[in-house]
């Protein structure tokens, strides 16, 4: 009798690849009902290499590549960036930053649990690239070598984090608890007059924090005196108007492990079935219109003035996308940025 072999995840891979040549991986992990980090794990071998978990190290030596693709996304939104690592401050720090023209990250080191050096590979379709996963294989962030990359540079560094051992599976953890909510018992008016006290807008999660209110519950709670509900097409009318003035905006998009922001002009604006998408050299953004469920104008008080965002939110209320007017802090915001968003 012959034995039935099991094909590996691998070959699963390599398989549904072949029928669906288009499809990207995190859409076929939920096909194959595997995460994504399990994928790439599986390819361990000539295309995939385990590295240390020294992610903080690893970070501070990417400024010797030059210029890379950096790429981070969510469920329903993906950002990516090039250009140069500039200014990173990672090394023992929970939250490491990359600061730069182009390069901007917010890394929560907490939520980084696996990364792979990744080949250029024609079987599995994978490309040269750093990749970092979270505890439950699902990707926080991906770094792309360019015709511009230092390869050699990029080839040292893969070779100084290589990992001891080199297995062809993670083992994945179950997702963490939800955060618990008191929304039902929040003291509006106490929670209202600490916004209304705000000096800094990275102040308003504490705020979240200490009341114990999520962050959509939040936003109603602040409807008509901090808030305004927005349809979800007037992000396409955001990026469009902003495009054809030339306004410069900042857009964040981000997951549990890290946080990528675009500071800049928006020049190609595409809509596609189910999509809007910026598509610009050196900056795209991927947005699926059908995963946003709330949008709202946010005013939020500081010692440089009003500060205002457009926040869009999933069904779940998870953040997808974050859009601001170009500032930097002691700066106030830009008028053109408030007229836009008021005209949305």
């Amino acid at each position: 009798m012959n034995e039935i072999v099991t094909p590996t995840l691998k070959d699963q891979w390599v398989a549904f690849r072949s029928q669906n040549p288009a499809i990207r991986i995190r859409d076929a992990a939920k096909q194959l009902e595997v995460s994504e980090g399990e994928i790439v794990a599986a390819c361990t071998g000539s295309a995939v290499q385990h590295l240390k978990a020294a992610f903080q190290a690893f970070i501070e030596g990417m400024p010797a590549l030059g210029k890379v693709m950096v790429l981070t996304r969510n469920e329903h939104c993906v950002i990516e960036k090039k250009g140069v690592f500039e200014q990173v401050d990672a090394i023992g720090r929970q939250v490491g930053t990359v600061l730069g023209k182009d390069i901007d990250l917010r890394m929560f080191f907490g939520r980084w649990q696996f990364g792979f050096a990744v080949a250029d590979d024609v079987v599995t379709g994978f490309k040269r690239s750093f990749q970092f996963f979270d505890g439950q294989g699902h990707a926080i962030m991906k770094i792309y070598a360019l015709d511009q990359t230092d390869i050699e540079a990029w080839d040292i560094l893969a070779a100084e984090f290589v990992a001891e051992e080199q297995p062809l599976d993670i083992v994945v953890a179950p997702a963490p608890a939800a955060t618990e909510y008191a929304n039902d018992s929040v003291d509006k008016a106490a929670f209202l007059e600490g916004w209304a006290g705000l000096q800094d807008t990275h102040d308003f999660f504490p705020l979240l924090k200490k009341h114990k209110v999520s962050r959509t519950y939040a936003l109603e709670i602040g409807a008509g005196k901090f808030t305004r509900k927005m349809s979800k097409e007037c992000v396409k009318t955001l990026l469009e108007k902003a495009a054809a003035s030339g306004l410069e905006i900042m857009a964040f998009v981000g997951n549990a492990g890290n946080i990528e922001i675009h500071t800049g002009k928006v020049e190609k604006i595409v809509e596609i079935p189910g999509w809007i998408n910026v598509m610009d050299p050196d900056f795209n953004l991927h947005l699926k219109t059908d995963g946003i469920a709330q949008t709202w104008a946010v005013e939020k008080p500081g010692v440089d003035g009003v500060v205002t965002s457009v926040e869009v939110f999933d069904a779940a209320g998870e953040m997808i996308v974050q859009f601001f007017g170009k500032r930097k802090p002691g700066s106030p915001e830009l008028e053109a940025w408030r007229t836009l968003v008021a005209a949305l």
